[in-house]
């Protein structure tokens, strides 16, 4: 009987060597006279341990890793086919601390399955989601996702249920689905690991939001820095056509919806779903002003659905499991699960879904395992470039929208990167300003001119000019900038440069006045 061997083709693991790595143990398999069989399966999510090869025995899947070319040999001499044991042995995969203490909803078939096997992913309970349905009217669908308590993992947080409905109720002869896949966030990798590891959840989500608001197209927005999930996107609907999935009667019902994998040019601000329309219609990104809001006049001047990969990819299992399942986990208005992304500077990095309600320092200290450096964690921002800065002081704060917000910071989407105290986070809030500065479309003047003048004023604190008179002209551009952006970019961007000053002010003395105190 032929072994099957999981060699993940996600684009983490290959940037180690996973290509290479499954290229090598095919030779070896075949000039061993091997039965084995690889297959390219997403990542788990346990990137510290990339490539993470795994095996099915009778016992289950043992993982092992991380596996260099120069390992093969040896593992295959200790009995890898059969789960033998090796240095490089993890023991069953389920069993890994990191992934057993999971709660995996959204992401439980990746890694799992192979990504383009629509047989496996309907063997591991896809489709249901959808059979079910079709099953039902539109506004029952729409009920149960805004039962569900789903809101947008984009970074938002605004309640799916609430802007289907809009789409549903609005009137117009063609409507959309939008996925926003532009994932432009340091430290996120969630939308990416969903396409690559299981593209047809995604689908699937699309699908449902269609019949639920009467869209009958969809576009997947994907950035163009992403080119192994783009394949694998693309090469999943082309599979969903094929099987009926996708075209004009989905799964043989009278309901139609198809859709078309679209590529961006590498703005940030497309992350920003109006300016994103511009882009999906041919045009430079750049946002436009509300209202009116794109659930009535989006894509094209219709009525479109604009969602988040994880948004979408979620909803098949509130369809499946029902509104009630999905509610139970979470806290106040935050329910559900929400794929946390760990990276910067810790010994364990990757994505850890959780219900939400787990402590800043529990995922920090305890799932992260603390700095790769050994240092002591000095901040970690969450949300991306235009999150805030949590000192160790705020690690009680659990994870939660709300939560955030009431200590002045965002979850956005999910991603947190560790600094050690080695950091300077008047460094930390000049790059933030930069990086407004660089990637603002330029369209409103408190972003485009509020973002450069940051620039200069953080360089002038540097320098010993007139550091306290700068500091309050600095406070004073974020307010600006804060409550007169157009959107999120220049809006969001006080957020690290203010939780930076606030709970580091020593960062901010300039090496004169430091030296002058002590």
């Amino acid at each position: 009987m032929s072994v099957n061997i999981f060699i993940p083709g996600d684009s983490g693991a290959v940037a180690v060597g996973a290509d290479r790595l499954a290229d090598q143990m095919a030779e070896a398999i075949k000039t061993r006279g091997l039965d084995a069989e690889i297959i390219r399966n997403g990542s788990r999510g346990l990137y510290w341990l990339e490539p993470m090869i795994e095996v099915e025995t009778d016992r289950g899947r043992v993982a092992y890793g991380p596996v260099k070319s120069s390992d093969l040999n040896g593992l295959l001499d200790a009995g890898l086919l059969e789960g033998g044991d090796h240095p490089l042995a993890l023991g069953l995969t389920e069993d890994i601390p990191f992934l057993k203490r999971q709660t995996r909803l959204t992401f439980a078939r990746c890694g799992v399955t192979d990504p383009l096997s629509l047989k496996d992913y309907r063997a591991h309970g896809g489709l249901t989601g959808l059979e079910t349905a079709l099953g039902m009217s539109p506004g029952a669908i729409v009920a149960q996702v805004t039962e569900s308590g789903l809101r947008g993992r984009g970074g938002a947080g605004f309640p799916t249920g609430i802007k289907w409905k809009t789409v549903l109720e609005a009137e117009g002869a063609q409507k959309y689905i939008i996925c926003n896949a532009d994932e432009g966030d340091s430290g996120t990798f969630a939308d990416r690991m969903i396409m690559e590891g299981d593209p047809f959840v995604l689908i699937e989500g699309m699908i449902i939001a269609g019949i639920a608001t009467g869209a009958t197209k969809g576009y997947v927005y994907l950035r163009s820095e992403y080119p192994h999930a783009i394949r694998v996107m693309n090469r999943a609907v082309e599979i969903g056509r094929a099987h009926g999935m996708l075209g004009a009667s989905v799964l043989g019902s009278d309901y139609a919806f198809d859709m078309e994998i679209r590529v961006g040019a590498g703005a940030y601000v497309c992350g920003e779903e109006t300016a994103l329309l511009e882009s999906l219609e041919g045009r430079r990104g750049i946002v436009r002003a509300k209202p009116p809001l794109p659930a009535h006049k989006g894509f094209l001047g219709r009525p479109t659905v604009v969602n988040n990969v994880i948004s979408l990819a979620s909803v098949p299992i509130i369809m499946d499991k029902g509104a009630d399942f999905y509610r139970d986990f979470g806290m106040g208005r935050s329910r559900g699960t929400i794929p946390v992304q760990i990276a910067g500077n810790v010994k364990q990095g990757g994505l850890f879904e959780a219900a939400f309600g787990m402590t800043l320092g529990e995922l920090v200290d305890d799932i992260a395992g603390g700095t790769a450096t050994g240092r002591p964690v000095k901040a970690v921002q969450v949300g991306g470039p235009l999150g805030a800065y949590f000192p160790r002081a705020l690690f009680d704060t659990p994870f939660d929208y709300e939560a955030f917000a009431a200590k002045d910071g965002l979850i956005g989407h999910a991603g947190i990167v560790v600094f050690d105290d080695s950091a300077d986070m008047l460094k930390q809030a000049r790059f933030a300003f930069e990086f407004c500065a660089v990637e603002s479309c330029g369209k409103c003047t408190p972003c485009r001119i509020g973002s450069t003048r940051g620039v200069e004023t953080v360089d002038k604190i540097r320098a010993g000019d007139e550091p306290e008179a700068q500091v309050t002209l600095m406070t004073d551009l974020c307010n600006t900038m804060k409550f007169g952006s157009l959107c999120a970019l220049g809006g969001f961007t006080p957020y690290p440069v203010m939780s930076a000053l606030t709970h580091f002010p020593e960062d901010f003395r300039p090496a004169s006045m430091t030296q002058a105190a002590e």
